[in-house]
């Protein structure tokens, strides 16, 4: 029964499409073709794309009807969430910091011919080594006669 009215449906719309309305006329009754109009002869498309999707839709039935039901996954089943005891929030007073230590800088770095001075604090004054000479050594003693 449902068959014969889908059945019946389908070949009112297609007779229906198939009458002529003042539509296909573009409203003037010259057919469309008056001020550059491009008429209203869409059925033979219509029908034939119908025809031809009708007829892949025949064609491939048999696949869709022969293939194999679709895979489902299986079913998902959920645990409960875990619980989870923590102790209770113990409060304590903040741990107090001390100002870290000064820190010791090597300013003097001696060599044999002479030495490196470090001035300056790295804050106020810019960091600077000056480079500072030993002092000749004494003239040797004079021979004794």
């Amino acid at each position: 029964m449902k068959r014969v009215v889908v059945l019946l449906a389908v070949c009112l719309l297609l007779v229906g499409t198939m009458i002529p309305s003042p539509a296909w006329a573009g409203g003037r009754g010259y057919g469309g073709y008056y001020h550059g109009g491009h008429g209203g002869w869409w059925w033979p498309g219509a029908v034939i794309g119908g025809l031809a999707l009708g007829a892949a839709a025949i064609v491939t039935a048999p696949f869709w009807a022969l293939s194999a039901p679709p895979m489902h996954a299986p079913p998902v089943t959920y645990a409960p969430p875990p619980t989870y005891t923590s102790p209770p929030p113990t409060y304590r007073p903040a741990p107090s910091y001390a100002p870290p230590p000064a820190a010791t800088v090597q300013r003097e770095v001696v060599y044999p011919n002479g030495r490196y001075l470090l001035y300056g604090d790295g804050v106020r004054q810019p960091w600077r080594w000056v480079w500072t000479p030993s002092a000749s050594p004494p003239p040797p003693p004079p021979p004794h006669p």
